[in-house]
């Protein structure tokens, strides 16, 4: 060996990146007592170094679509560690072997169990190197996590920016990016003045809050009173209600905040209509992204800096002069079965390329869109012209997937979702009546 170090150390994609840039070092590493590998110059690009990455994944089990990622994770060689309070007995076996350990809180409102979670499986395997839910309920808590055990990604100082809806409104004016009039207003007397400027009907929904839960259309000064007299003490942002359909952005960022995937969806009404009403909703993904959408969630991209992250933001096309305006930011994967849309209309796999992207920075497929996807959901309380068995057997080849809907989800999206797929919008939205059609 002569006058070579050797240095055994624990591989980090820091540390790749650190061997990316400087092209005369060599590194033996260690990886969990188990593999060795060598770091020359740019080689490690072409030997494809599995890195041994201790992710920490917060209610793996939830949506239950989404123990894909916990699988790709340990398909491409991460440990992965799940925490939540479900029975370890009661996850799916694909999950089961997914996961090195699992550790079963009691309470996941309780911080302090799920920090003595996170110090069990850092004394046990090493220094944690990601935390995440995916999950907008718990985005906060893994802010704080990652804040308390210095893990990489959004911390507890970044959450207002991306969980007020106040202060994201802020945020729009201040980069010059169009949005709704309206502020947080802390009573009656304030609400009134605001409804004075920008008139009814107004919207009324928690400055901070998951979906449309607790949020109010408001069309006269009777109801803003009466809205006062029963909300709770939740902060609320009051805001003139905008005539006109959702559109999205969508997509995934590498570590250093390039968008590598991205598309976007239409939305056949808004969520708080759906839940307030019980209505039945769909939404369908462009093949084609309007110049002026891509523009401005590319340039939202930026502003709130999204980096190894997917990202969700909504905006409003009016109905009145078509015009964009940001109606909210989400730094998560879009709910439901959105990501498995993503898979069939792009014919991918969302959920191993962001596996890619978490231990190599790199995703690795082209896309074209060569397909919308369609989300179709129906409610129970309804009756329906056609019968499930009665639309497979007219329409079975454009449906890639059907299933019930459970939990939480049944309030926005319905009691029974069914995905369509097909080159032609007009096909799609053609399907998609016949399938809502009601005696």
């Amino acid at each position: 060996m002569g006058n070579r170090h050797i240095y055994y150390i624990k591989i980090t994609p820091e540390l790749v990146n650190f061997a990316y840039n400087h092209t005369k070092i060599i590194i033996i590493v260690r990886l969990h007592f188990q593999f060795f590998y060598r770091i020359k110059d740019r080689s490690l690009k072409t030997i494809g170094i599995c890195l041994r990455m201790n992710f920490v994944f917060i209610s793996p089990h939830f949506p239950p679509n989404f123990y894909h990622f916990t699988h790709q994770l340990n398909q491409l060689g991460a440990d992965v560690f799940g925490i939540a309070d479900e029975p370890y007995d009661w996850l799916r076996p694909e999950l089961k072997n997914s996961l090195k350990e699992y550790y079963q809180v009691q309470d996941m409102h309780d911080y302090n169990q799920l920090l003595r979670a996170c110090g069990h499986l850092t004394h046990s395997h090493g220094k944690i190197d990601r935390i995440e839910s995916m999950n907008e309920y718990w985005l906060e808590m893994d802010a704080r996590l990652r804040t308390d055990f210095n893990v990489f990604g959004l911390k507890t100082a970044d959450m207002p920016a991306i969980k007020r809806k106040s202060v994201m409104k802020e945020i729009f004016i201040a980069n010059q990016v169009k949005t709704g009039r309206g502020k947080v207003v802390d009573n009656l007397s304030e609400a009134e003045d605001l409804a004075d400027e920008i008139g009814y009907p107004l919207v009324a929904k928690p400055d901070v809050g998951v979906g449309a839960a607790r949020t109010y259309k408001i069309h006269s000064l009777a109801e803003l009173k009466h809205f006062f007299q029963v909300k709770s003490e939740t902060s609320y942002l009051l805001e003139e209600f905008i005539s006109g359909r959702i559109f999205t952005f969508d997509g995934l960022t590498d570590r250093d905040g390039n968008i590598v995937f991205h598309t976007s969806h239409v939305y056949s009404q808004g969520v708080m209509e759906a839940v307030n009403e019980s209505t039945d909703i769909y939404y369908y993904s462009l093949r084609e992204i309007p110049p002026d959408l891509e523009i401005a969630g590319r340039k939202l991209v930026k502003i709130f800096k999204v980096k190894e992250r997917f990202f969700h933001f909504e905006f409003f096309r009016t109905d009145k002069d078509d015009e964009l305006l940001a109606l909210e930011v989400n730094i998560r994967p879009p709910g439901g079965l959105t990501t498995d849309m993503f898979n069939y209309a792009n014919e991918i796999d969302i959920y191993h390329e962001w596996a890619h992207i978490i231990l190599h920075n790199k995703f690795t497929v082209e896309y074209t869109r060569p397909y919308h996807c369609c989300f179709v959901g129906r409610r129970d309380k309804y009756s329906y012209l056609l019968t499930s068995d009665e639309i497979m057997d007219r329409y079975g080849p454009y449906i890639v997937h059907t299933e019930e809907i459970r939990g939480t989800f049944r309030a926005a999206m319905g009691d029974h979702a069914y995905l369509i797929r097909a080159e032609d919008l007009d096909q799609i939205l053609e399907i998609t009546e016949f399938i809502r059609a009601k005696h």
